[in-house]
């Protein structure tokens, strides 16, 4: 049945096994930390250009004249 040897190889297998395992759960591990690195710095930049978008609608605004609108007849 299960002799020393055979018991000892299934042993081997697994930890082999477990060995990948855990490379394999570590790089993952990894990937998530950057993207969510990635997400947190693409937040900010969406943040910023919001900011400026709301800044630059204002001074839009404020240097707009009526003479630069034509009616909508024209």
């Amino acid at each position: 049945m299960n002799t020393p040897t055979h018991t000892d190889e299934r042993l081997t297998a697994l930890e082999i096994k477990t060995s990948f395992q855990e490379e394999a759960l570590e790089h993952l591990n990894a990937v998530v930390v950057r993207q969510q690195q990635d997400i947190a710095r693409l937040q900010l930049a969406l943040a910023e250009l919001k900011h400026l978008q709301g800044q630059d609608a204002g001074q839009a605004d404020a240097l707009r004249s009526l003479r630069d609108e034509l009616p909508p007849h024209y």
